[in-house]
């Protein structure tokens, strides 16, 4: 992997990475020279026990630009420059132009209830510079680079003393509330580790207490024995629906052996990951005969300085889809009780999903 560092004309950074050697020379541009003024914070919920961001600079964000506007393509005109330079490169990664947590934040507003800085950070990921591309459309090597990507971001991210967690995802659609179609994804590093993660590790911590094993890595195996929902398997990784689905179509890709962040990830298990990654995205793409929408969320051991045996690096994809193509919204159950019910059996999504024949090393337009 190459990277080259890079600050644009307004403060914030810009890191180039490639599968090839990068040239030298390359400046970063930026939509403005004008540096930014965000200083989000965030409220504590007395209710619920948890921490609640508050940026109101970011409905100024670009909404669905047209292809000529795009801010995530490399800049052709210096008179109008957008995020990203010429160049030679694969993936550039910059610091959120309209983020809701900065490392720069400070002097909270006094509340009713408790308040902070919200300390952390947001970047862009922009997967590619071609803007028809998906994950899906990748080669393979493009996609194992990606993997570096987010291994090289935690390392970054949680070297801070104020990042507790670390989240790689990629909203993809407009179903999923995407305002820029380019091929991106975003890296949220907060200054704690958020609910959803933190139940998990909650889980994950009493099964190894109780068993010297990690729960995942033993739920892998049951998938493997009971081979009914498994869409993609080798001997680094595995992608499936899990029998435990809250959506349609939900998939979880992980590699098979515990690894607990991405910088854990072997060489092997990167290849592994990226072929399951390619096919999990293949096989929704086919299903649906074109772009598929889904939330996709990676999620690792925080980076708080302590060794986690029970974290167990793993991606949850969640489309808004079931059957007859109609959206799957969260409704009462899922907003208001945080018990989800689902329409369809796992098992029945699964066999749709390995229906569609697949193949990982032909170029792929949709």
């Amino acid at each position: 992997m190459y990277s080259q560092k890079l600050l644009k004309p307004d403060g914030r950074k810009l890191t180039l990475y490639s599968r090839y050697p990068i040239d030298e020379g390359i400046i970063a541009p930026s939509p403005s020279d004008e540096p930014l003024g965000a200083n989000p914070h965030l409220r504590w919920h007395p209710l619920r026990g948890e921490w609640i961001a508050y940026a109101s600079h970011r409905q100024g964000r670009t909404f669905m630009p047209p292809p000529e506007y795009n801010p995530l393509a490399p800049t052709i005109d210096p008179k109008f420059p957008t995020e990203l330079p010429q160049g030679k490169y694969d993936v550039a990664v910059f610091d959120n132009r309209f983020p809701s947590m900065t490392l720069g934040a400070k002097d909270a507003p006094v509340s009713i209830v408790d308040t902070l800085p919200a300390n952390g950070a947001c970047e862009v990921v922009v997967f590619t510079q071609d803007p028809n591309a998906n994950l899906s459309t990748l080669e393979l090597d493009h996609l194992e680079l990606l993997l570096q990507v987010w291994s090289d971001r935690t390392r970054v991210l949680g070297d801070s003393p104020q990042i507790k967690y670390v989240l790689p995802f990629e909203n993809k659609g407009v179903e999923m509330g995407v305002t820029l179609l380019h091929p991106h994804g975003q890296i949220y590093a907060y200054p704690f580790v958020p609910p959803v993660p933190a139940r998990m590790l909650e889980m994950q911590q009493k099964y190894y207490q109780e068993h010297q094993r990690g729960l995942l890595q033993d739920l892998i195996q049951k998938e493997i024995e009971d081979n009914q929902r498994i869409l993609y398997l080798d001997e680094e990784a595995i992608a499936f629906v899990p029998v435990c689905a809250r959506y349609p179509y939900e998939v979880w890709l992980a590699p098979i052996q515990p690894a607990a962040t991405f910088l854990d990830l072997t060489e092997k298990q990167r290849q592994g990951l990226a072929r399951a990654l390619k096919t999990v995205t293949l096989k929704y793409d086919g299903l649906w005969h074109r772009p598929f929408p889904y939330l996709m969320a990676w999620f690792q051991a925080p980076t708080d300085g302590n060794y986690h045996p029970e974290a167990h690096l793993h991606a949850e994809f969640y489309p808004p889809y079931r059957t007859s193509d109609r959206l799957k919204y969260l409704a009462g159950t899922e907003l208001a009780a945080g018990m989800f019910a689902n329409d369809a059996l796992p098992e029945d999504k699964a066999k749709e999903l390995q229906a569609v024949h697949v193949n990982l090393t032909t170029p792929v337009r949709v």
